[in-house]
């Protein structure tokens, strides 16, 4: 017989996290990063929290700790701390002082301990090499030169420290040596903690400073870390954690489903498609057979109809009891996501937007259109293709600010000659006109004549490439993140050229519209 005993959760139970909860963590930081290690170490220094299950971070130990050194400031002073110290060299000094004072012709004696230093330290240090008169001034001696070191270090620390303590309780000599200690490992398990790497906490140091529950709570952030690399999500490589294909492709659906769910929350809108294509059966809808319909038979509401109308055996089937499965028109797409990675998209979340769209974009269509083409393009100054393994590291490029939609448009067109189809989209994510464009085989790069306003050259040379792009039947439709009117002009230009659609966003919608426009172009209920 098993016996389950279960008590309310109050944070020292150990927490048992799946890998997936931790990943979607983890996807949150990398929204905002395109470096996987430093969405990491975010993850460890925030911690994470689960409808009230709390994963401290590392932010949460160095508070903690912190607070504990605060509270010792206020509860300790340092005033007397060597007050023992100097009253035990004292009275040997005047044992010492008493034997000399027999034999007058000691007096070099004499001025040297009157003429020692009043650092502790530096006096025993002066004192190591003094012949003492006094038999029991030297066995004292000895023993406390024994402790020289520990007053060496008890004054350094006083020196650095002393004024930070400022509590009612003095403490002696010995006290004060322990506090230092419990300091000095405090400290030094402070740097552990900024230092990012979980390896080199001492746990039981950890345990000892900061308590049993703060043990728990920095094995439940072990746990956490480890499960990602367990469950293969991310994989080490030269030092530093990067993404796996599992774990690419896990980002891909998280941003897909994210935007999913944003939906469910609006209602999105309808569009025309092609009704060429291949037909998928909607299981969930049903209605009456008509001539020249596919026969996609609903056996069950088909013999209800006919049962409804007459029951008994043999039984009779009309021509109205056919009830079918209503299809959907699948269409095969070929597209290419232009993905704006200039400098400006940097601001009010625009890259992280669009970025979390294409890799849903990605991942929609490799789960549910496996025959479609699909393909991202980053264009800055000049225009990259962007594979999926590297989506989620890519940013917006400071290094090169220029906006080359044209040679964007140009690489687009060639991949979208190598995968010919009937529908052949090009999706613009932009929030500026260009400001770059190829003439010849040589790049030119300008800035506008105005702020705001518009590069002439720029656009000129790529309203060239939109018609070249038109002529090969690719279809142009433009999500714009800024509403400034020279983009609205440039896009609106684009749009008469090329006959596509332009349509203003802001970043936290991009996905719902984007995405619904692309399956509304798939679909359409026959």
């Amino acid at each position: 017989m098993i016996t389950l005993r279960y008590t309310q959760w109050d944070g020292t139970q150990r927490v048992r996290l799946g890998a997936d909860q931790v990943f979607e963590k983890l996807s949150e930081y990398l929204s905002y990063t395109d470096d996987v290690q430093q969405a990491l170490e975010w993850l460890m220094r925030q911690g994470a929290e689960w409808e009230g299950m709390r994963v401290m971070g590392l932010d949460d130990f160095l508070e903690s700790l912190r607070e504990t050194l605060r509270q010792k400031y206020r509860d300790f002073n340092l005033d007397h701390a060597l007050d023992d110290v100097r009253r035990k060299l004292d009275e040997l000094l005047d044992l010492e002082r008493d034997a000399l004072a027999e034999q007058p012709e000691q007096q070099a004696k004499r001025d040297f301990l009157d003429r020692l230093p009043p650092r502790l330290s530096e006096a025993l240090e002066r004192l190591r090499d003094y012949e003492f008169e006094d038999g029991d001034a030297r066995r004292d001696f000895e023993n406390l030169l024994e402790e020289m070191q520990n007053v060496r270090d008890l004054e350094d620390f006083q020196r650095r420290h002393g004024d930070l303590f400022h509590g009612q309780q003095s403490l002696g000599y010995e006290e004060a040596l322990d506090l230092m200690r419990e300091i000095g490992r405090l400290k030094q398990l402070e740097e552990q903690l900024l230092s990012n790497e979980l390896e080199r906490i001492n746990l039981d140091e950890l345990r000892e400073l900061l308590g049993q529950q703060a043990l728990q709570d920095f094995q439940n952030l072990q746990h956490m870390m480890l499960v990602l690399q367990q469950a293969g999500y991310l994989t080490p490589r030269g030092g530093r954690m990067q993404l796996s294909p599992k774990g690419v492709r896990k980002i891909g659906q998280l941003a897909l489903r994210e935007i999913y769910q944003g939906l469910l929350r609006d209602r999105p809108g309808g569009h025309q498609a092609d009704h060429r294509g291949i037909h998928e059966v909607r299981p969930d809808a049903t209605k009456r057979y008509a001539y020249g319909d596919p026969l996609n038979l609903d056996l069950v509401g088909t013999l209800k109809k006919a049962l409804g109308r007459r029951t008994g055996a043999p039984l009779e089937l009309h021509p109205d009891d056919f009830e079918i499965f209503d299809t959907n028109v699948s269409t095969t797409t070929s597209t290419v996501l232009l993905l704006d990675m200039s400098w400006s998209m940097s601001w009010e979340g625009r890259f992280a937007a669009a970025k979390k769209v294409a890799l849903a974009m990605e991942s929609l269509i490799r789960a549910r259109y496996p025959r479609d083409y699909f393909s991202i393009v980053g264009f800055y100054t000049r225009a990259v293709e962007l594979k999926a393994r590297d989506l989620p590291e890519a940013s917006w490029n400071m290094g090169d600010p220029f906006t080359n939609l044209q040679d964007g448009l140009r690489l687009a067109g060639d991949l979208l000659g190598r995968h010919p189809s009937n529908n052949q989209h090009i999706i613009v994510i932009t929030d500026g006109q260009p400001t770059a464009y190829f003439s010849r085989g040589r790049l030119y790069c300008e800035w506008p004549l105005s702020f705001g306003g518009i590069s002439m050259r720029a656009a000129q040379e790529t309203l060239k490439e939109v018609e070249r792009v038109t002529r090969k039947g690719i279809t142009i439709n433009t999500f714009m993140l800024d509403d400034s009117p020279s983009l609205r002009a440039f896009v609106e230009r684009m749009t008469r050229i090329n006959r596509g659609r332009a349509l203003y966003t802001r970043p936290d919608h991009l996905g719902e519209f984007l995405l619904v426009d692309y399956i509304g172009k798939k679909r359409k209920k026959v």
